[in-house]
């Protein structure tokens, strides 16, 4: 059995024990001994990883049975590991140095220049933005001119037009007048021009209402000023609106979430529903709890989850009850919807349905309302994409208002 397995004490050594190794040299100061017992500390046990002397690897000693070495050779092994890690220290900072000194200049000189070709493209990009947008702003604001210039000189017309037919009308007057007190029953019986002055007050009609003299608010609408003015309502707004379902109104084949913003589509039609005279009854509608009557607002829904859902605004007075017209939503005077079935989308009023064409499925819909302009607008906030728009004089306040009749929908705050 070699040494460094078995122990010095157990090789072919002589009886006297393991080598105590050579005494220290003429000059050389004497090596730290045993504590135990006072022997140079000669050999290292592998299993405690420390020197120990030659009586403490016999046997009996401490350390029997221990993979022992003798302490040159652990020296020797430890001198051999740290020339190669000097190596590699040496070899790890000739690889730093370079990288700093070849790499990273590089990397920042390309840093800097993507960095200016990326502002270059945004001072580019936001620069036809706005040249674009001065186009645009100077092509309504020319047509809104010449639009009110249009209704002015209608109104001009219609000025000098009205004001000849009341010197007309009073010349008329002015003139049976003078018959009537200056003739006698003789002259007035034989007078022919009694009848022609009365056919020409006739022949001069009573003014009559004309969309010529008013201002035509069309000319101020632009589908690039619309999405422009849409996505920066929807950036630039501190928050959409927090729409809550009022659990009144909730129908019955719908189940409300707990914290009144998620609809559920349920067939069967829920008996726990106490009824009243908010809640729907037959068409799967709910109304929020918040009606808007004056400013900007906006709403997100989630519907990716279903593909039969409307979602709009609706007047107060909206039908409740019955399984009628009046109280489906978009099909009466009461509610605006944007609406999906299957594949199929439509804006909805009135019994009035006009098809959308989505080359894709919205996850969510945003919905604007603005009531200063009286204008309900339709947007997907993950294309920036205007959906529909629809200008319309709203009679009074204004409640978000939903249907779903799969899966289910949810607004988003």
């Amino acid at each position: 059995m070699s040494t460094e397995s078995a122990g010095p004490g157990l090789g072919p050594e002589p009886e006297s024990g393991p080598e105590r190794g050579p005494g220290p040299g003429p000059g050389s100061e004497p090596g730290p001994l045993c504590p135990e017992h006072g022997q140079a500390l000669s050999w290292f046990c592998c299993s405690e990883r420390r020197p120990v002397c030659a009586a403490c690897a016999e046997l009996g000693g401490r350390c029997q049975g221990h993979r022992i070495r003798r302490a040159e050779e652990r020296a020797e092994e430890l001198r051999n590991k740290i020339v190669d890690q000097c190596e590699r220290l040496q070899l790890q900072s000739a690889s730093i140095n370079k990288y700093v000194a070849e790499v990273l200049p590089g990397k920042n000189q390309r840093a800097v220049s993507m960095a200016s070709a990326a502002r270059e493209q945004v001072i580019q990009r936001l620069g036809l933005v706005r040249s674009l947008c001065e186009t645009e702003e100077q092509r309504l604001l020319e047509r809104v001119h010449g639009e009110e210039e249009r209704a002015h000189q209608s109104i001009l017309t219609q000025r000098v037009h009205w004001a000849e037919a009341l010197q007309k009308l009073d010349t008329i007057r002015t003139s049976l007048v003078d018959m009537l007190t200056g003739m006698d029953d003789l002259q007035l019986i034989n007078e022919q021009e009694i009848f022609e002055k009365t056919e020409e007050a006739e022949g001069i009609l009573d003014p009559q209402e004309s969309k010529k003299l008013n201002f035509n608010e069309k000319c101020a609408r632009s589908l690039l000023l619309t999405q422009l003015w849409a996505t920066a309502v929807f950036g630039s707004l501190s928050g959409t609106e927090d729409v809550r379902i009022d659990e009144r109104t909730v129908s019955p084949f719908l189940q409300l979430s707990d914290d009144q913003r998620t609809l559920t589509f349920n067939a069967k039609k829920s008996k726990s529903c106490v009824d009243g005279p908010e809640r729907f009854d037959h068409w799967p509608n709910a109304l929020s709890g918040t009606s808007f009557q004056a400013g900007l607002h906006t709403w997100i829904v989630n519907v990716q989850n279903s593909c039969a859902y409307k979602v709009g605004v609706a007047l107060g007075q909206l039908p409740r009850k019955g399984s009628g017209s009046d109280s489906r939503l978009g099909h009466n005077a009461f509610s605006w919807v944007f609406s999906r079935y299957d594949q199929e989308f439509c804006f909805s009023h009135d019994g009035q349905h006009e098809p959308l064409q989505l080359l894709r499925c919205p996850a969510q819909l945003g919905v604007l309302l603005d009531l200063q302009a009286q204008e309900l607008l339709f947007y997907e906030p993950a294309s920036g994409m205007v959906l529909h728009t629809y200008h319309a004089s709203f009679p009074g306040p204004l409640f978000p208002v939903f249907a779903v009749a799969d899966q289910t929908i949810s607004t988003v705050h």
